[in-house]
């Protein structure tokens, strides 16, 4: 996509994102169509080597589940009725650590809610969407050139540790067109998928320091391999009692935050003496570009974190927000969901909320928060 000289094209984030997939590897898009994601069903069977159409977003996950155990990297784009139907699915495959992209564009609930006004209420399902309080990898892309490289991020998250993973967008990011200069976007390689090295025998489920095992598809000449969704051993067969099975599930929420700093993505804008912090995810991280911008030209000092990964927690953005003495998070949902997923419900004099509901935040209400 890059050229050597601007090039200014009306785009929106669904056709940056699916160009970055394709790029990056992904080898097929399976999908059901559901309003806000459907550009990405559009685009995705112009763009991907091979498209499925889903008969259901149950059937989706479940057909995602056999191209990945088959040594293919599938990708899919829904929105949250959709992702409620694929969460016993997801488990499934986070069991089996089979790698695999899931863009979820997130529109006003709950329920069906209003499938053409955007939000960001589905953060705190994802954290808990994996039963047991494991985590699932989760980002997000706060303007095109996140998109862009956060879905190159995704696909090599996935193969790395052997993985699910969300990018998690929006309506208005996915559906906006805007002038954008594509030539600013690198050229992406495709992910290697070169299975690594192991200590013999090959075992499917046998991790080493690194904490993912080694990854053979079905159907390969060289090793035997079982996928098992239940509690299983090394071999991948079931002895849910033993220390060795429960070790494996422990595992997959060790692989993921023993490493997080391999996937850390955030951007710090910080003003010097300042004592207030903007915090700010997605689309709101416009409006809070906005807000900072306008509140400096008047003269004041605050600082702004968006962050990308946000889950596992970095604990980078605890000890960022930790410097500061007031902090205001700004959400487009109803209580300030990553606030609370850092912080709970808990009211605390340092800690604030700007947040919108059926409608996109302001800069202006991030300001009047942050003039409490």
């Amino acid at each position: 996509m890059a050229e050597n000289y601007s090039k200014n094209v009306l785009i929106d984030a669904s056709k940056i994102m699916t160009e970055a997939l394709v790029q990056s590897g992904a080898d097929v898009f399976i999908g059901y169509p559901i309003t806000p994601s459907n550009l990405f069903y559009a685009n995705a069977k112009q763009r991907f080597p091979e498209f499925l159409a889903g008969p259901d977003e149950i059937s989706v996950l479940q057909w995602m589940s056999g191209f990945s155990a088959a040594g293919k990297l599938p990708v899919t784009a829904t929105a949250f009725p959709g992702l409620a139907l694929m969460t016993e699915s997801l488990n499934m495959a986070y069991m089996m650590e089979l790698p695999m992209v899931l863009v979820i564009v997130q529109r006003l609930g709950p329920s069906t809610g209003s499938a053409t006004t955007g939000a960001q209420g589905d953060l705190k399902f994802l954290d808990g969407v994996i039963s047991g309080g494991l985590p699932l990898p989760i980002l997000s892309p706060s303007d095109f050139t996140d998109a862009w490289n956060l879905s190159n991020e995704a696909v090599r998250m996935a193969i790395k540790f052997r993985t699910p993973v969300i990018v998690l967008t929006s309506k208005e990011m996915v559906m906006t067109q805007k002038s954008f200069d594509i030539s600013k976007l690198p050229e992406l390689k495709k992910v290697d998928r070169t299975p690594k090295s192991f200590e013999p025998p090959y075992q499917p489920y046998k991790a080493g320091e690194d904490k993912v095992p080694t990854f053979y598809p079905l159907g390969n000449e060289e090793y035997r391999v079982r996928f098992n969704s239940s509690t299983h051993d090394n071999e991948g067969l079931i002895r849910k009692g033993t220390p060795e099975s429960l070790g494996n599930t422990i595992r997959l929420k060790e692989k993921l935050e023993s490493r997080i700093e391999e996937f850390t993505f955030y951007e710090h804008n910080k003003e010097e003496e300042a004592k207030h912090l903007i915090v700010s995810w997605g689309i709101s991280a416009d409006a809070s570009r906005d807000a900072l911008g306008h509140l400096r030209s008047k003269g004041e000092k605050v600082s702004l974190l968006i962050v990308k990964t946000l889950n596992p927690v970095p604990p980078q953005i605890y000890e960022i927000i930790d410097t500061y003495e007031k902090v205001t998070f700004a959400e487009e949902n109803l209580s300030g969901l990553y606030k609370e997923l850092l912080f709970g419900k808990r009211k605390d004099a340092k800690i604030n909320a700007a947040t919108k509901f059926g409608s996109m935040l302001a800069p202006s209400e991030i300001e009047n928060v942050v003039n409490q």
